[in-house]
């Protein structure tokens, strides 16, 4: 019996990173990530190490914050068509409350009672916060199979040390390939990977 994969994106978060921290402002269109390729990924990762015809496509929700009563509803229709759930929150209006947050915190908590009785889950979560530490710490110690799609470099340090405690990473650039054209990022490249011609 194959092991359900759970995508849980934390799009707010994917999207800041993107614009604060790798691009520097707004990104444009094509600089956005393709979210058809990160579920083309996480089935992958679902169908590995499954016999053919046994794998399952993942279950990806995508949180949103609907707090202000406005949906892009354009964005809806287009996740809707690429097979995500959007999951469109409201909150209380309160600057404080992350809403999106909350969202999947709720989810990592229901998928980790989930796992602590006796079923499998492979959960996979879009973001960089730190927020989820102690919900990704309770799925690891449960026996659940979790991954972190980010950018590395930009990944919350207490969050990138559960690498020891079993948790992947994979980097939506160079391992998802989420992107059509090339971001400007400064990465640390591991010396068995350093392409000099790449540089040159």
């Amino acid at each position: 019996m194959s092991v359900p994969t759970y995508l849980l994106v934390d799009g707010e978060n994917i999207d800041a990173t993107l614009g604060m921290s790798v691009l520097g402002r707004r990104p444009e269109p094509e600089e956005r990530p393709r979210w058809d390729r990160v579920l083309a990924y996480c089935d992958e990762l679902s169908s590995a190490g499954t016999a053919e015809g046994e794998g399952n496509e993942a279950r990806a929700l995508f949180f949103l914050n609907a707090t202000s009563g406005h949906m892009p509803m354009s964005f809806i229709q287009a996740l809707l068509a690429m097979d995500y759930r959007p999951v469109p929150l409201a909150g209380s209006g309160s600057n404080d409350e992350k809403v999106v947050d909350i969202g999947i915190q709720r989810t990592l908590e229901a998928l980790a009672e989930r796992v602590e009785a006796g079923q499998d889950a492979h959960v996979l979560l879009g973001s960089h916060d730190g927020d989820y530490i102690p919900h990704i710490e309770r799925l690891l110690q449960a026996g659940a199979t979790v991954g972190i799609l980010c950018f590395r470099e930009f990944l919350n340090a207490q969050l990138a040390a559960l690498e020891g405690e079993g948790l992947t990473v994979y980097d939506l650039e160079s391992d998802v390939k989420a992107f059509t054209i090339p971001l400007p990022r400064v990465c640390i490249i591991p010396l068995e990977d350093f392409d000099p011609l790449a540089f040159l």
